[in-house]
């Protein structure tokens, strides 16, 4: 199978990868990365702050931490990888795999950073990245692992992790903590 980018035969694909940097290193990375040549993109948003002593400035803030995108092919990621300010890249979770220390890459779609881009530009208000898509009261049914199919409700959030419960009818409701990548919303 041959790779097809724009009409161009063999041309490797860009893709938006997800480089993990040291926390409050994230714009010397980034600086870093495009004195190199490399496309990437810090999410950061401008926004007043007020210090205790009543002073006000405009200060950037990183919106993700330890996060910084990198725009390249896969061969060039290889090369990424190395540098000494990247710690490794983010990969996907969610996505299936025979066994747990081969997961796939983490890839963003062009679209979503173009919106992303989109909402930190024109925000009048500070953009908050939530990583828990799940609230008190959400019917969830578990997807991986060995409690794959049971459904129950979602009772508090700590973390990346839900308390569970499931109504066992007769004995009550058992309540258990699970990742919240294993869970989907029932709809």
């Amino acid at each position: 199978m041959t790779n097809v980018v724009d009409g161009a035969v063999g041309v490797p694909k860009n893709n938006w990868f997800v480089a993990i940097v040291n926390h409050n290193s994230e714009k010397s990375s980034s600086e870093k990365l495009s004195k190199l040549g490399i496309v990437n993109y810090l999410p950061i948003q401008s926004e007043i702050r007020q210090w205790k002593n009543g002073r006000k400035s405009k200060v950037d803030r990183i919106v993700i931490p330890s996060i910084v995108f990198i725009y390249c092919t896969e061969q060039k990621r290889k090369e990424i990888v190395r540098l000494p300010f990247i710690f490794r890249f983010m990969t996907n979770k969610a996505a299936s795999s025979k066994n747990s220390l081969n997961k796939p890459l983490a890839v963003i779609p062009d679209h979503e950073i173009e919106r992303l881009k989109f909402i930190l530009g024109q925000s009048d208000v500070p953009v908050r990245i939530s990583e828990i898509p799940f609230k008190p009261g959400d019917k969830v049914r578990v997807i991986r692992g060995k409690l794959s199919g049971l459904e129950g409700e979602v009772i508090d959030l700590n973390n990346a992790k839900s308390e569970l419960i499931v109504a066992l009818d007769f004995f009550g409701a058992a309540r258990l903590y699970i990742d919240t990548i294993n869970l989907e919303i029932i709809k």
